[in-house]
């Protein structure tokens, strides 16, 4: 089988990676497509994977418009070089196009809900997985709902161990207390209209915290020079290994909170935008969410204080109990299509196989 797989985010890499690397390995042939965003290529390349780069993406809104056409066709020539089987991505527009003209089906997945990206590839696409918890969930034929988060695709103990060498990478002692902060840019299309931390704030959260323990700030964009020596240098496929031993996670991105909280870290999201994943890790007890920078330094001090990994390690594991593998359920559906998408319409229960 023949997959070509569309990249939009860093996390998506993480998300597909070892789909990918299991599928290579039992014989299917893989070729990525992506853009030159943030760090998607750095780790394309670490994995050892196949690729190929379409240009720096589009910030402005004209500019995205433009990169809609400019991107479907690098995808759709990627697709008529490759002549791939299945296409496979995280919400892509380009490949859901590239899918329809070539005739070829596309699944995706499916978790922040901007309407403006569904409504874009949702017509072109056979399956789309979305957690089967989300409100209002998308309806469609073409809705697989599954029991799990993108992030336990590579962060289920059945993929990940973190690695304690993390601490000679960032030049601390292995009983050391950090935490990590996480700034996005505010340039993905989910981001339109949405806030999180203001310059200032940013500044005065740092300079709080950084009197009482080790900070390592991750950003995607120019950080200030009153904070920038506390800006992470690590390879980026060690960033969840850093997580995995932070003492608590501070940050914007809805991404990397919910990875912290799968790692059983304690984590604080920052953004207006307050995805229904975010909500429900919230019920798990695994996320804080808060908006006020007097509450987010209090909220922080308190937990460093009190010294709460053990305990979200087990809030941790009361929801690995109820979720499944998600890469495990993957690559049997992906082997199995289109038999799988109809073996789960019929018992939406026989993924329970794959906890």
């Amino acid at each position: 089988m023949r997959i070509l797989i569309d990249i939009g985010h860093p996390a998506h890499v993480h998300l597909l990676k070892n789909f990918a690397l299991t599928m290579q390995n039992r014989g299917h042939n893989i070729l990525f497509t992506c853009r030159d965003k943030e760090f998607e290529v750095e780790l394309l390349k670490s994995y050892g994977f196949r690729y190929i780069v379409f240009g720096k993406k589009f910030k402005s809104i004209w500019g995205k418009i433009i990169g809609l056409i400019k991107f479907d066709i690098q995808e759709i020539v990627a697709g008529i070089k490759f002549k791939p089987d299945i296409f496979l991505s995280a919400g892509s527009m380009y490949a859901s196009h590239a899918s329809f003209i070539l005739k070829k089906p596309h699944l995706s997945f499916e978790d922040t809900f901007n309407m403006e990206q569904v409504r874009l590839y949702k017509p072109f696409t056979e399956a789309i997985f979305i957690n089967k918890f989300q409100i209002p969930p998308l309806r469609g034929d073409n809705i697989v709902e599954y029991s799990g988060y993108h992030e336990l695709a590579y962060l289920h103990p059945n993929w990940f161990t973190p690695n304690r060498d993390i601490y000679e990478i960032l030049g601390i002692s292995s009983n050391e207390h950090y935490i990590i902060v996480r700034f996005v840019s505010w340039n993905a299309t989910h981001d339109i209209g949405q806030v999180g931390l203001k310059l200032e704030e940013k500044i005065k959260l740092i300079e709080k915290l950084s009197t009482k323990v080790k900070i390592f700030i991750s950003s995607e964009g120019e950080l200030p020079n009153k904070i920038k020596k506390y800006q992470i240098k690590i390879p980026p496929e060690k960033m969840h290994d850093a997580l995995s031993f932070a003492s608590l996670f501070i940050g914007e991105g809805a991404t990397m909170a919910s990875e912290s909280a799968m790692l059983g870290t304690p984590t604080i999201y920052i953004n207006s935008l307050h995805p229904n994943t975010i909500k429900q890790q919230e019920k798990y007890g695994l996320i804080q969410y808060l908006l006020s920078i007097d509450k987010i330094i209090d909220k922080s001090i308190e937990i460093l204080k009190n010294n709460k990994k053990d305990e979200f390690i087990n809030k941790r594991d009361v929801m690995l109990s109820q979720k499944i593998d998600v890469t495990a359920f993957l690559i049997w559906f992906v082997e199995n299509y289109p038999k799988s998408k109809e073996t789960l319409k019929e018992n939406p229960n026989y993924q329970k196989r794959f906890k």
